[in-house]
């Protein structure tokens, strides 16, 4: 069944919801190693390494249950408004001298001002001017307006993860909708960024779950898609979450290659919680990390992350 489905996809077919279904109780060894030729086949050895700056922190409005910053929880977390373009400026030269090829910008709220947006839109153009480096911004549901003053600056790419299925979104969130994340997506391209959208396994969702949003995703055409791992953080309502076993995350990456073979799977946040920083999940048809530190947690290193890339035989390069 592995193979019948893998040729499937190889040959440009495209797998049903049921045909995933069935991926979810497969052998997982020859699962994954399916997964990872159709990552060569559609990817090559791109492996598409980003890093972020968290922007603006704390004091948020939304209630994501597993968000650290969410002002409707008692997580520790730091607080502080949108960071000069001084301070951005310095941390961006930093990555690029570190070999980092994109830096995003993430700010925590539900969307920023348009004169906070003027002020990141400063940021970005002295990053554009200083650094040879790509430029990305992760700032909640932004107008059509806003979104062109972001390009105008030189961002090239946004990010706004859904997060989860549609199904199982209002049992994460209740202060903003699916329907309103799907729109934000559709309005960034308008403007003529690229998209970046994933989401967050471990919220306590099912495999159905991640499959729906996978499917989502491809009906969006999303080819950067951040698959985070929940790192539950004291305070929070997903604080007595179990972490996820290894073997369900590479399952849910290689799934994810069958649905998206031609995207970048970028592991995102709770990698740093696997004995081998991901190693497995490289293998499984995941092809691209976020590195560094993440919002509110730690994550693994530029030199870490580029020797097991480089292990591994890819190559770090832009994937557009």
């Amino acid at each position: 069944m592995i193979t019948t489905l893998q040729k499937k996809v190889i040959n440009g077919g495209t797998l049903s919801r049921e045909e995933a279904i069935l991926l979810s109780s497969a052998q997982l060894e020859p699962l994954c190693e399916a997964a990872d030729q159709i990552r060569r086949h559609f990817c090559g050895n791109a492996f598409d390494m980003c890093s972020i700056i968290n922007g603006k922190s704390g004091k948020c409005p939304e209630d994501c249950k597993y968000c650290a910053q969410s002002s409707h929880y008692s997580a520790d977390t730091a607080v502080y408004p949108l960071l000069s373009t001084d301070e951005i400026l310095r941390e961006a030269k930093a990555n690029a001298a570190d070999g980092i090829l994109r830096f995003s910008i993430v700010t925590s709220g539900k969307r920023l001002s348009d004169q906070e947006v003027e002020q990141v839109c400063d940021s970005f153009r002295k990053i554009r001017e200083t650094c040879g480096i790509s430029l990305c911004a992760s700032m909640g549901l932004l107008s059509q307006k806003q979104f062109k003053m972001l390009k105008s600056a030189g961002v090239v790419r946004y990010h706004n993860n859904l997060e989860t299925s549609r199904r199982f979104f209002p049992h994460i969130c209740t202060t903003h909708t699916y329907e309103d994340k799907i729109q934000a997506i559709r309005d960034a391209r308008e403007s003529g960024l690229t998209v970046c959208s994933g989401g967050i396994i471990g919220l306590g969702e099912t495999m159905e779950d991640r499959i729906d949003m996978a499917l989502t995703l491809r009906d969006l055409q999303i080819r950067s898609v951040p698959i985070n791992v929940l790192n539950p953080i004291p305070g929070t309502p997903l604080e007595h979450n179990a972490p996820l076993p290894e073997d369900e995350v590479c399952r849910t990456a290689a799934i994810f290659r069958f649905l998206l073979p031609d995207s970048i799977l970028r592991m995102a946040g709770g990698r740093g919680l696997m004995e081998d920083q991901g190693r497995r999940v490289f293998r499984s048809g995941a092809n691209g990390a976020i590195t560094q530190n993440m919002l509110t947690t730690g994550g693994i290193a530029v030199r870490e992350d580029r020797q097991l890339a480089e292990e591994l035989g890819f190559e770090i390069r832009l994937y557009e």
